[in-house]
């Protein structure tokens, strides 16, 4: 791959990344501490332990140190150093029993709250999995391979997140319950397609708009083989999440510090800067990974044929069906397909990656966060030895891009908002 086009790439990946690190986007949010009571800071998510490192920074030089107490859970890899507030390292996607421990953690600090305290929660993408609290009836196991089989089934976050929100304790504003009569604020880095906050780390402190029949109808449409625990929890009205209009939420604000549409614009600016013209497809794509592949080759190509210096990102959550046994995620396969129908097509090059610094994988902290393409990627392949078609019928991308070495590993970025992908096309070289 050129030099100069990886580069550019992830020039704009760090762009986009760094307009919604905590650092940049926490600080001017954060609430005025409470005049008599304690400040808590319940934190979960792959940024949770940057948001805390962030807020613990500015109170500490605000209140008495024995006035701020709490805990964050993260993900492997992306704790923080704190004083005061605990740091938890927890599972992703799957969870853990690190996050069952650190999310009871929580719920204890959430019952303790009094009306004179204030809950800060700090969210990010990944809190659905770092917070976990079985609801009753079911058991750790069970919430294992739930989230195992919503993985697998193609299902998008807001449909994850439905099934989750009522086999939980935690989740759907029942945090919000917990707390109850303390004030509650709170922030969250938005990762999720049109920044809802029911669907963001699963609304913990929101009413939930959906309800158990959804989550049925969800399991009946991808078919998925639950335990039986979960189905017999998903039938109990006892586990119907907390609605609009409810005491609970009298004392709660919600704000977004930061959005996927602020990432795409500072790498928008980014990549005008540095001379192309600039199209952005929206913040909110979501679909089968190969399938938005193949339209954006298409659009690639016909940029390419106008021989204008341009540049294509988008963002959003993208799906993978699994049916083969390899390894990849989403912006993996993205890439695969891509650099597939794209056939070679010369001048164009494209970087595909998540904006956590991890893509599917093994919840390591140097799991890949996507994949470099250009047109050179099946040339090279072809000699390794590689069929890209094989690969991407195994879903293992992440085989693939390892044989040329075009793998991205930028490590964990603190942050999270959502899938990041910019296609660029230059004139080719003759």
């Amino acid at each position: 791959m050129a030099t100069q086009s990886r580069e550019l790439l992830e020039s704009l990946f760090r762009a986009a990344v760094g307009a919604a690190h905590p650092s940049h986007c926490l600080p001017p949010n954060l609430p005025e501490p409470p005049p008599h009571g304690r400040l808590i800071v319940l934190a979960a998510g792959k940024g949770a332990g940057s948001l805390t490192e962030v807020a613990e920074q500015h109170f500490l030089a605000r209140i008495p140190q024995e006035r701020l107490d709490g805990i964050a859970v993260t993900r492997h890899g992306y704790g923080r150093p704190t004083r005061r507030i605990a740091m938890v390292e927890a599972g992703h996607p799957v969870p853990d029993e690190a996050g069952l421990k650190g999310t009871e953690r929580a719920l204890a600090f959430a019952d303790a709250a009094g009306a004179d305290d204030l809950l800060l929660v700090l969210l990010s993408g990944g809190a659905s999995a770092n917070w976990i609290a079985p609801a009753r009836g079911i058991n750790f196991a069970d919430k294992q391979a739930t989230t195992r089989a919503l993985l697998r089934s193609g299902a998008n976050i807001g449909e994850i997140n439905c099934v989750r929100k009522h086999l939980s304790r935690i989740k759907g504003g029942r945090l919000a319950r917990h707390a109850f009569p303390a004030r509650i604020v709170t922030l969250a880095i938005s990762d999720v397609p049109g920044d809802d906050p029911a669907v963001i780390g699963s609304g913990p402190t929101v009413p939930d708009p959906t309800t158990l029949a959804d989550a049925r109808a969800i399991v009946a449409k991808y078919r998925l083989d639950l335990p039986e625990a979960v189905i017999r929890a998903l039938n109990d009205p006892g586990n119907e999440t907390p609605k609009p209009g409810e005491q609970i939420f009298a004392g709660t604000s919600y704000r977004i510090v930061a959005r996927p549409a602020d990432a795409l614009a500072a790498a928008e600016a980014r990549v005008r800067e540095a001379g192309y013209d600039c199209v952005v497809l929206g913040d909110r794509l979501q679909g089968e990974a190969r399938d938005v592949a193949a339209a954006h080759a298409r659009l690639a190509r016909d940029f390419a044929a106008t021989q204008r210096r341009m540049a294509i990102l988008s963002g959003g959550e993208l799906t993978v069906t699994l049916k083969g046994g390899g390894r990849g995620g989403p912006n993996q396969e993205y890439a695969l397909a891509l650099a597939i129908h794209l056939a070679g097509t010369g001048g164009i090059a494209a970087l595909a990656a998540d904006t956590d610094g991890t893509d599917g994988g093994r919840g390591r902290p140097d799991d890949p966060a996507g994949a470099f393409i250009d047109d050179t990627t099946l040339a090279r392949a072809a000699a390794a030895g590689l069929d890209p078609a094989a690969f991407l019928a195994d879903n293992d991308s992440t085989g693939f891009f390892n044989g040329i070495g075009d793998l991205f590993i930028p490590g964990p970025t603190f942050t999270n908002v959502t899938d990041f992908r910019a296609i660029i096309v230059d004139r080719p070289a003759f």
